[in-house]
Formats: structure tokens, sequence, C-alpha cells
């Protein structure tokens, strides 16, 4: 799932910490992102890696003490200009409670002070620095002032301290950076339920019933609602692995569980500010196992055929107490010629607002990195293209956007 950001630009904070290297890492990623980057380092960070390693990734000037040129724009008024988000990445207790102060004696917070967009910072010091009352007071100082705080994370630190200090994982501040600069109004601090992957019924405690539903479609969907600014719930039977830590989640097994686990979270929205959404990915069994069996049935005692009593499961969109949520369900067809209709009649049938449909090829669909989907309401049926999974979340999002008012 790549994130594009071509026609943002970042500016990158650098501080003096034994992790300033990983911080060329994360210029890499906004750059193959599609954004511009420019840097800006204290005197400290200029110990560990020279601007020109940053000038040579970014292609562009780095500003520093020595560097800063009022007769060709480079100062610490200029380079904000450039850019929509500031991330301080690493961000050192020093710098922290220098900036939750407003204090401004090198080139770096001199700039964070003349800064006008987003901010965010990524702590990264020594156990005791960063849990020292000063340093936890100017967090919350920080926090309170719309500064967005990437969380450090446990690890073996460099002085061999096992504890709390390290720069989060890149990926993690890539993500919340995305998010700073792809923040949608509409979507923005929504609560959104997704469900995704592919129910298991259980024959014995060994075997089950499944389909090929691979979570992508419902990951990509998760992806973006995070990206715009969304409180995002997943419900999968396929694991959040890729998806940013801030995504809530909790698995399932099988119908009765995605059940029970999706009302349990449109319940916790009824008194949302604004109107709660629900994405019905999940691709759910029509039927389950009669009598599933305790432990592993031998193939010794069973002959030479097995018969398996199936009942039906309880149609989930059906039975959801779901009249304070936009529904959006997801419709996957193999028949070209009476799926259309098929996904239209889901409208009246479960009482949705809209439905997704997907004209699958064939088998081979499945696990894909694209899909082709026409949304479907009462009122139009608007073909959004075939693109991958992420760039087709972001057109579902923009029609999803009109079922609602708010």
């Amino acid at each position: 799932m790549q994130i594009d950001l071509s026609g943002k630009s970042v500016l990158l904070g650098v501080t003096g910490s034994i992790s300033v290297y990983k911080a060329c890492d994360l210029a890499r990623l906004f750059i193959k992102a599609g954004a511009e980057v420019h840097v800006v380092m204290t005197p400290s960070a200029e110990r560990f890696v020279s601007a020109l390693t940053f000038e040579a990734l970014t292609r562009n000037p780095v500003l520093t003490e020595r560097s800063e040129s009022w007769s060709s724009e480079l100062t610490h008024i200029d380079i904000g200009k450039k850019c929509d988000v500031f991330i301080v990445a690493p961000a050192t207790a020093n710098t922290l409670n220098k900036l939750s102060r407003g204090i401004a004696d090198n080139i770096l917070t001199q700039t964070v002070l003349a800064f006008k967009g987003g901010m965010l910072v990524a702590p990264a010091a020594n156990t005791q620095m960063l849990t020292n009352h000063y340093t936890a007071e100017s967090l919350k100082m920080l926090s309170v002032n719309d500064y967005t705080i990437i969380k450090s994370q446990e690890k073996v630190l460099a002085c061999g301290d096992l504890g709390n200090g390290a720069l989060a994982e890149l990926s993690e501040i890539f993500f919340e950076v995305s998010r700073a600069l792809l923040r949608e109004d509409f979507w923005a601090d929504r609560r959104i339920v997704v469900t995704g992957g592919g129910s298991r019924e259980k024959i014995d405690e060994v075997r089950y019933i499944s389909n090929f539903s691979s979570g992508k479609m419902a990951k990509s969907l998760c992806l973006a609602l995070f990206l715009k600014g969304a409180k995002v719930h997943y419900i999968t039977s396929m694991g959040t692995e890729g998806l940013p830590q801030a995504i809530t989640s909790e698995n399932f097994e099988d119908a009765e569980a995605l059940l029970i686990c999706t009302q349990k979270m449109l319940d916790i929205t009824i008194n949302s500010k604004k109107l709660p959404y629900l994405f019905m990915v999940a691709a759910v069994a029509d039927f389950k196992i009669k009598s599933p069996q305790k432990g592993k049935v031998k193939k010794s005692s069973l002959g030479e055929t097995w018969h398996i009593e199936l009942i039906q499961n309880p149609d989930i969109l059906s039975t959801l107490k779901r009249d304070h949520v936009k529904t959006i369900a997801f419709k996957a067809e193999m028949d070209s010629k009476e799926g259309l209709n098929h996904a239209v009649n889901l409208l009246t049938q479960k009482h949705v607002d809209a439905v997704c449909y997907n004209l699958l090829q064939d088998a081979g669909s499945f696990g894909g990195e694209e899909n082709e989907i026409t949304f479907i309401t009462k009122e139009a049926q608007v073909f959004l293209g075939r693109a991958d999974k992420l760039t087709l979340s972001h057109k579902i999002l923009d029609a999803a956007k009109k079922l609602s008012n708010d």
C-alpha cells in the first residue's frame, strides 16, 4: 500500500540524538511517497551526521547555523513557508523542553517558532531523561498546543538500559506525518467500524470452512480512513500487519463472533458528535456446521465419505442494530449478467446506504493488489474504475461523504 504524498512538502527537523541516522531513512520514505523534503539541523545533530548527507538525499540545501543565508532565502523564516508540516525526529529531551517554552536559541528552535503549519515531534532520549518531570510536563504542554506526539518505544537503548525512549518505528512516524498532510475535516475524528477478512466456521478443532478473502481491501480502507483523520476500529480475521498502531482492532473467527464484535462497537458510537460509518467488507460464510466436533476427527473413523450437516448463519447486516450509522456493504460477484442486479437489490434487502460492487474476473482475483468497484446508491451507480486498493479506497471515501449532511 503505497501512500501518495505528491505535491506535499515536509520540513524535517533533526536534533542531536544517537538515532539521528534514522532520519536519513525517514527522509527517503517521504521522497519515495512523492513529497518534497527540506531539512533543518541543530549543531548537535551535525556532530552525528553531516548536512551534506541530507542534501544528497533530498536534493535541497540544508538549513544549519552556518548555512543560513538571507541573500539566498535559506533562513529560519523562509524554509517553513515552503512546507506543509514540520516533523522533529529525533527530538531530544533538551529540544522538547525548549519547544514547550518557546525558547529559540538555535536554528531549529527558531524555525519552529516561525512555522505556522502542523507540528509533530518524535521523542528519542534516555528513559530517565524522558520521564523526568520537566520533560513529562513539556510533552503535555506540547500536546495541549496541538503538537502531535509520536510516542517513543521500549527497547535496549544506546546507553545499554532497557526502557522507553527509543525513536518510534519509522513506519509509524511516516504514517503520522502522512496523516497530518492528508487529513480531511469531514473524516477527522469520525468513528468508523471496518470489518474484513473471511469467517472461519469450525468443522472440528483443527479444520474449518472458509473462503478466499484476503482482507486486503478492508486493510486499504482502514489506512485511507486513518490518513483522513478518522478514528478507525478494525474487526478482522486476517491480522493488522502493515497498518498504523493507532488503528484499534480485534479478531473474529466465525460469523457469530463478528456479529457480536460489530454490534459492540456500533453501540459505542451511538453518542458520537459526527455520524459514524460502518464498512462491511468481511466475507461471511452463509452456513456453519450444525455440530462442530471436539478434538480432531480421525479419517479412520469416517469411512469412505463424510457427511457434514450445515445450518444457516445469522444474517449480520439484517441483525445489527445500526439506525444511527451510515452503512456501506461490499458485494463480490462472478456473474457478469446478474451480479450488478444482486448488488442493487442489496440496498433494499439489507437496508444499507450504499453497496461497493466488485465483479471478479476469475477465481484468481482473490488476494490481488487491484480491484474494480462500482459505488451504488438508490440515486446512482458510479463506476470508480480499476486501480490499486488504496487508491480505490480514497475514491470510495469521496463517494461515501455524500451519504451524510454533517
